[in-house]
This record gives C-alpha cells, sequence and structure tokens, in this order.
C-alpha cells in the first residue's frame, strides 16, 4: 500500500490520515476523531471499549478497520486503527456527541456539493469559475478547461446510450483515450505530475487539455458515425467491441490533430 501522511484541521483540532495510493481512498485516524467527539481523558480507552462493543453486535465498520502506522505525539511512529470516509460517517453514528453532526457534515461537504450540480448544471459551471479564478488560473485556461467538462458529458452521454457501464468501464476506456495522445494511463499521468487525490486535468496545460479534448471529442464523433465492426472477431459484448474499433480509429485521428497543432503552434 502506497501511503502518505498528513494532517487536516475540525475545529482546529488535528486529524492524521493516509492517502491509499491504489485505491485512491483517505484513511483517518479514528482515535483522533473519537478525540474531537468525546470528552474522553482518553480516547484510545474510549476507541477499545467501542470497539470491542461493536464487534459483538457484528458491525460491518469495525471488522473492516485496519490498522496503519502514523506519527503519534512522541514522534514516533506507531499503529492505529484507521478508517476511510464511508466506515467513518458510519462509526460516527455510534458515539453520542453533539458534534457529530457538524463532523460529518463536514466529511460530506464536497458530496453535498456534487448533488445540487446534478440539480443544476449551471451552478456547477459557476461554482467551477470561481473555485479556479481564487486558485490563480487564467481565464484563458478556465474556458479551456471548463470546455473539457463539456466535451467530457458529451462522451459519457454517448457511453451510456452504447450500455457502457460507469465505473470500471469508464476508468478503462478513460485510460485508453489518455494513452491515446499521452502514451501514458491516467494513474501514469498522475504519477508523473506527482498528483494523488487532485484532479489530473485541473493540473493540465492548455495544450494538454486540447489534446485531450481532440481525444475525447473524437472518440464521440466516432461511436456516434459507427455501429458495431462484424470482423472485430472478439468474445466480448458488443459494447466492448464498439470500444476496441473506436480505439483503432481514434488513434488514427489523434495522429493527425497532433500534427495540425504542431503545425499551428509553429505559426504562433
Amino acid at each position: 500500500m502506497k501511503k502518505e501522511n498528513s494532517i487536516i484541521l475540525f475545529n482546529q483540532k488535528k486529524v492524521r490520515r493516509y492517502w491509499d495510493e491504489n485505491k485512491e481512498l483517505w484513511y483517518f485516524s479514528i482515535v483522533d476523531v473519537v478525540a474531537i467527539l468525546t470528552k474522553s481523558i482518553n480516547p484510545q480507552a474510549y476507541w477499545r471499549k467501542l470497539k470491542e462493543r461493536l464487534k459483538k453486535e457484528g458491525n460491518e465498520s469495525v471488522t473492516n478497520c485496519h490498522a496503519l502506522k502514523m506519527q503519534a505525539a512522541d514522534g514516533k511512529m506507531r499503529f492505529t486503527d484507521v478508517a476511510d470516509t464511508e466506515q467513518l460517517l458510519r462509526l460516527i453514528q455510534s458515539i453520542p456527541s453533539p458534534k457529530a453532526e457538524p463532523f460529518k457534515l463536514w466529511l460530506a461537504n464536497v458530496g453535498y456539493e456534487r448533488i445540487e450540480e446534478t440539480e443544476d448544471p449551471e451552478l456547477a459551471f459557476e461554482r467551477a469559475m470561481q473555485t479556479y479564478l481564487k486558485k490563480g488560473y487564467s481565464e484563458e485556461w478556465i474556458n479551456q478547461r471548463l470546455k473539457s467538462i463539456e466535451v467530457r458529458k458529451e462522451l459519457t452521454d454517448e457511453w451510456q446510450q452504447r450500455g457502457i457501464k460507469e465505473g470500471l468501464e469508464y476508468a478503462i476506456l478513460t485510460d485508453e483515450i489518455t494513452k491515446a495522445w499521452a502514451d501514458k494511463s491516467v494513474k501514469e499521468y498522475k504519477k508523473l505530475k506527482r498528483l494523488k487525490k487532485q484532479n489530473l486535468r485541473d493540473n493540465m496545460t492548455n495544450l494538454e487539455l486540447v489534446l485531450n479534448m481532440l481525444a475525447e471529442a473524437s472518440t464521440t464523433e466516432i461511436s456516434k458515425k459507427k455501429t458495431l465492426n462484424p470482423f472485430l472477431k472478439i468474445k466480448r459484448s458488443p459494447g466492448k467491441a464498439v470500444m476496441l474499433q473506436e480505439q483503432q480509429e481514434r488513434k488514427l485521428k489523434l495522429k493527425q490533430g497532433k500534427a495540425l497543432l504542431a503545425l499551428k503552434m509553429r505559426q504562433i
């Protein structure tokens, strides 16, 4: 498990966490959360008793918890129980505390914003514009980034119509698209840019955004125009056969697109 340790604050109280690069999840120190939510003078003892009780009750969140080494108050690395966001939200329900709800809202804040944006797409663009401006991005870059979001949405809408499942299949296809223009998978590209949970596209240059948009727009166009190629003899679902056909044609279009971009760059 590749991991990186950091500290976040809730009402000026420290919460230790580890980043799992493979699972792309944060794991939080349960004892730190217990210390915040309770008035216990010994959060470790409080957690031990709570853990024992929940185990007897057959609580799956406790069963799935594991320990990781984190830096203790004395500076030494010691094992402590950790939980991901979903597990932590369930565990908090077992801790009577007036701070429980504020803490849960704090953890779920990003998810709540995403729900709002699903209901009102314009809100997503407005928030994105303001967020990017505050982070110091140029207006030119922001316009490219927002356009890339629109292009991506058109692509995923097409995928849905093709019967491609969101999640793993989306990830596999996105990897193939990224490899077509960058010669790297999404994970490899994030590693190259030394990113953890940060959004890869938020860390692309203007040219990278353009190349990625070209790849995704080409994929959408090819998918809309083509039906299943009968010469693709593979023992997979029709949707996956279409994926492979699109991949082949997308690579050709990308070569043409890259040549055109290179020509334009020389003319600037």
